[in-house]
């Protein structure tokens, strides 16, 4: 495996020093926004597009220092009932996609997207109980008219340009869990897979190291996210996991994103990490910086220092003992 970053934490950055700060952290990898909610401060994605000479100008600067890009991200609304929003994200996720088969990046992570409750909707829709029966009914409208059909044709633009799709399984979306990411999979093509995140995992309730096995399984993580997640039980107990308070509500939020290690303990981590080589993940751990208690280089150099002590490199040796 090796060890990378999400890059929007350092959108303050011009790409070379960007560069040089994650070269200098001993980092392998960089993950890249093209817009969307990451933003594309370090991807001038319509001037690479549209020039050969641009692209290779771009990735001189990686190669250079060492780092490879190990995936384009653009997320983003795609199935939004809010036409524009619906618009801008479908016309990135294409572009991005794109991009990435001429840069020779593997992989495109975004959110699967949420659906309004029908065609007149105005805002999206995430329907979480089965009763009363009407959210029933509107998840399965969303599922059979927008978000299967959608995927279903992204999934073959992605085939065509032998690119993997890697979704976040995030609250507010219509995969967030192992089972709605396997169920559209099923639905559309093995192109559709997983940027595992345990961060929104823990805090529904899911525990990592089993999701790993149940997507591993079926070749369906296609990229991963290093994020931790506090859980603080008395929070929990009353606001429960679907709280709404907003993030700056650190004291009274039934859970807060953490730097890696500060939310789980570090031999956590490392069980991670043992199941993503157990059940054949051997790419990239990005890690993703958005800790409220920390500043960016400390939360970021924590997240480094911990990785580094449990990222599994190399490859397995012959079993002399045996």
């Amino acid at each position: 495996m090796k060890l990378g970053v999400f890059t929007p934490l350092f959108a303050d950055l011009s790409l070379e020093a960007m560069l040089d700060k994650v070269q200098q952290a001993g980092l392998d990898a960089v993950e890249i926004g093209t817009g969307g909610c990451p933003g594309n401060h370090h991807c001038p994605i319509d001037e690479l597009l549209a020039s050969e000479a641009s692209r290779a100008s771009y990735l001189a600067q990686f190669a250079s220092r060492g780092i490879v890009i190990s995936a384009l991200s653009c997320h983003d609304n795609p199935i939004s009932p809010v036409k524009a929003e619906r618009e801008a994200a479908d016309s990135l996720l294409r572009k991005t996609i794109k991009l990435a088969a001429l840069l020779g990046v593997p992989v495109v992570n975004t959110f699967s997207g949420t659906a309004g409750n029908d065609d007149q909707a105005t805002a999206p829709n995430w329907p979480v109980v089965a009763w009363p029966t009407v959210y029933s009914d509107i998840k399965t409208w969303q599922w059979e008219t927008k978000l299967i059909p959608y995927w279903r044709e992204i999934g073959q633009l992605a085939q065509a340009h032998g690119v993997k799709i890697g979704i976040e399984l995030h609250g507010g979306f219509l995969c967030h869990t192992p089972y709605t990411l396997l169920k559209l999979r099923e639905a559309t093509c093995d192109a559709i897979g997983a940027n595992l995140d345990p961060s929104h995992l823990w805090w529904q309730g899911i525990d990592p190291v089993a999701a790993i096995r149940i997507l591993g399984e079926q070749g369906a993580i296609h990229h991963f996210h290093a994020k931790d997640t506090w859980l603080d039980q008395d929070n929990i107990n009353m606001y429960g996991l679907t709280d709404m308070q907003p993030y700056g509500a650190i004291r009274t939020r039934a859970w807060n994103f953490r730097t890696v290690g500060y939310g789980h303990s570090i031999q956590q981590w490392a069980d991670i990490m043992s199941a993503l080589r157990t059940w054949g993940y051997d790419y990239v751990v990005s890690i993703e910086h958005e800790d409220p208690l920390m500043s960016v280089e400390e939360g970021f150099m924590r997240a480094v220092t911990n990785l580094q002590s449990i990222l599994i490199r190399e490859q397995p040796l012959t079993m002399w003992w045996v």
